[in-house]
């Protein structure tokens, strides 16, 4: 595996101003010999020769960008990256293979697959990445950006098949229930692809989860009906609570005594007013306590 190495590239401006001195001289000089001899002698040669390399050698200045690595080879041998800002200068015969070391972001496309218990959805992410090798990313892989790509969706269609859409069992991991968990996990599993690559994955979440359209409705239904269940769940335990509460406190205070008939009438008449989804009717009893 090629890692990166860092490469001292002198500053480019220098360079300039020396080339562009020395350009200078050896044109002054081969005036000075044309206007001398009225023809080209063999220092006049010298010359020609020395301005082109001197132009030669100004070929290997270039630019780096802040946040921009230069990646440089030499017939197909890596030299080194240079990460200096600025104007920088490198043997001309290097080729130098601008890499972006910026902060980038891409949203996977909508992917329909099946969840763990089976059912089909529709999910998508995003992923916020940036390269942080820029050797890996040039010579591990053919084209790192869209191996980032590939890999992401890859590792979000595999996530979704892990995790139910939604669960009701406690402590289990759902991926709309569990959103920071879920992200974590999705984060984790795309940087293990990636890093070959010279990647780092800063965050991934997931932007878009649904059940697939041909479900949608029949899962809806489903849901209200866990919701209303697990509702009337609550409600019983705090009626059963409050009449609980209501005994006891009429026990302690001794405000009427009830016998065990008594008691599970007033708790039947307690949970049906707590426990029913309508308004109840008050019924006045004008006779004795018995009747």
């Amino acid at each position: 595996m090629t890692q990166e190495k860092s490469h001292a590239a002198p500053s480019g401006l220098l360079v300039v101003l020396a080339l562009v001195a020395a350009l200078a001289v050896v044109v002054a000089l081969f005036v000075v010999d044309v206007a001398a001899d009225a023809q080209v002698s063999f220092g006049g040669l010298i010359c020609i020769l020395l301005v082109l390399v001197i132009v030669f050698l100004l070929a290997g200045v270039f630019v780096v960008n802040p946040n921009e690595g230069r990646v440089l080879q030499f017939f197909g041998r890596y030299v080194g990256t240079v990460r200096d800002q600025g104007l920088r200068w490198a043997n001309p015969l290097f080729t130098k293979r601008r890499i972006s070391l910026r902060v980038r972001n891409f949203e996977t496309e909508r992917s329909k697959v099946n969840d763990t218990d089976g059912n089909p959805i529709e999910i998508a992410a995003v992923v916020v990445w940036k390269v942080v090798d820029t050797a890996e990313a040039t010579f591990e892989v053919d084209d790192y950006v869209n191996y980032v790509h590939v890999q992401s969706e890859s590792a979000v269609r595999n996530l979704a098949t892990r995790h139910p859409y939604d669960t009701q069992e406690e402590g289990r991991i759902s991926l709309r229930g569990n959103t920071e968990e879920i992200a974590g996990q999705l984060q984790t599993e795309i940087q293990g692809r990636l890093h070959k690559a010279g990647v780092e994955v800063l965050e991934a979440r997931i932007t878009h989860l649904a059940y697939a359209p041909e479900i949608a409705s029949a899962m809806l239904q489903r849901q209200q009906a866990g919701a209303i269940i697990a509702a009337r769940g609550r409600i019983v335990d705090g009626a059963v609570s409050m009449v609980e509460m209501a005994l006891d406190s009429l026990s302690k205070r001794q405000i009427v005594e009830l016998d065990e008939e008594r008691k599970a009438a007033m708790v039947s008449n307690l949970l049906v007013v707590l426990c029913g989804d309508k308004a109840t009717q008050p019924v006045v009893n004008t006779g004795t306590l018995h009747q």
